[in-house]
């Protein structure tokens, strides 16, 4: 089982790359195979399906924002390794800055696997169900 501090750096990385715009790092989170499930509240998932596919979704929000997006992870917990699979849950606040205003767009969990050694982990599988649209 990867330790948890890789773990958090791979989540840390993933989050930081999106918020700062850096593909190449949010890229280099995923894994070629990897799927990207957001549900919204009474909606059923929107499913990507692909590391070019999801790196797609992430330049086109990125792009429509006019806002600084900051992702703030917490609370998470490691369930376990299973044939090489590590399993995670963990929550999502996402905050915005505007104008000098500092908002919550939503809050949400995440559920993760991760797959890889300490040296080289990848998301697998993004599962994000959100409190509410932002």
């Amino acid at each position: 089982m990867p330790n948890r501090e890789s773990i958090e750096n791979l989540i840390g990385r993933y989050s930081l790359g999106y918020d700062t715009a850096d593909f190449d790092a949010i890229g280099a989170c995923f894994s070629d195979d990897a799927v990207f499930r957001m549900t919204l509240p009474g909606n059923e998932p929107v499913v990507f399906d692909g590391k070019e596919a999801i790196l797609s979704l992430m330049k086109q929000s990125a792009e429509s924002q006019t806002d600084q997006r900051r992702h703030v992870n917490s609370n998470l917990i490691v369930h376990g390794t299973e044939d090489g699979v590590t399993r995670t849950t963990h929550y999502l606040t996402l905050l915005a800055t505007e104008n000098g205003e500092i908002r919550v767009l939503s809050a949400g969990v995440y559920r993760l696997e991760i797959v890889g050694s300490d040296d080289d982990l990848r998301l697998r599988t993004l599962d994000l169900e959100l409190d509410r649209p932002y």
